[in-house]
């Protein structure tokens, strides 16, 4: 098979965490008086923190010191562990178990490829580490989507080239990462957001790896 590792984004793609990721983002935005919407939100989507953090203060008009900076991503990384902590295997996102088990069983690789800092955190609180024989995170990486870095170091982790590599992503910046990786591209979500994508699935409910994964 030409194909040979699925590499899968986090947040909306296997478990849903942009609901904390909002709440945190919304209620430090509260601190110079801004109020973060759902719409903007999206764009925060498989962003690094500190450039969803300049995206937030350059809306807000609002410019703020290094320190400043520094003391609010610190912040809002301990409101984010706070929110995620309870997080338990409920959480995963409908078919997402029933589709790693059928890749699994048609010998699939599987890694992550995710901007998030605390991707480990979340994996074991969900019960879906072991699924996974990478993890290529926000630690191990120094570039944001849509630079392709997080799924190149996937496929480089994983002793493959790009092409024999399969992203599943939610956000635009991801598939444009994904491509720019010389990778296939599978979004998750609406055709609207993710038009560059090879293929596109609402989610992962009722599908069928051996058909979904012919290019």
């Amino acid at each position: 098979m030409k194909y040979k590792a699925c590499l899968f984004d986090l947040d909306g793609v296997l478990v849903d965490t942009a609901i904390y990721h909002f709440q945190a983002w919304k209620n430090l935005g509260k601190q110079f008086g801004y109020e973060l919407t759902v719409e903007q939100n999206e764009q925060l989507k498989g962003v690094s923190r500190v450039e969803s953090l300049n995206k937030i203060l350059a809306w807000a008009n609002y410019s703020a010191t290094h320190e400043q900076k520094a003391a609010w991503l610190t912040e809002k990384n301990e409101e984010y562990l706070r929110l995620i902590s309870n997080m338990n295997p409920s959480e995963i996102l409908p078919g997402v178990l029933e589709f790693l088990q059928q890749i699994k069983d048609l010998g699939y690789k599987i890694a992550l490829g995710s901007a998030s800092k605390n991707a480990e955190i979340i994996l074991e609180k969900t019960g879906l580490l072991p699924w996974f024989d990478l993890i290529i995170d926000g630690n191990k990486v120094s570039k944001s989507k849509p630079d392709p870095e997080v799924f190149l170091k996937g496929a480089e982790g994983l002793g493959l080239a790009p092409d024999a590599c399969i992203v599943f992503e939610d956000a635009q910046a991801g598939v444009e990462a994904a491509k720019a990786g010389n990778m296939k591209a599978v979004g998750i979500g609406e055709a609207l957001t993710l038009s560059l994508a090879d293929k596109i699935i609402p989610n992962f409910v009722g599908v069928k790896a051996v058909e979904l994964l012919q290019f």
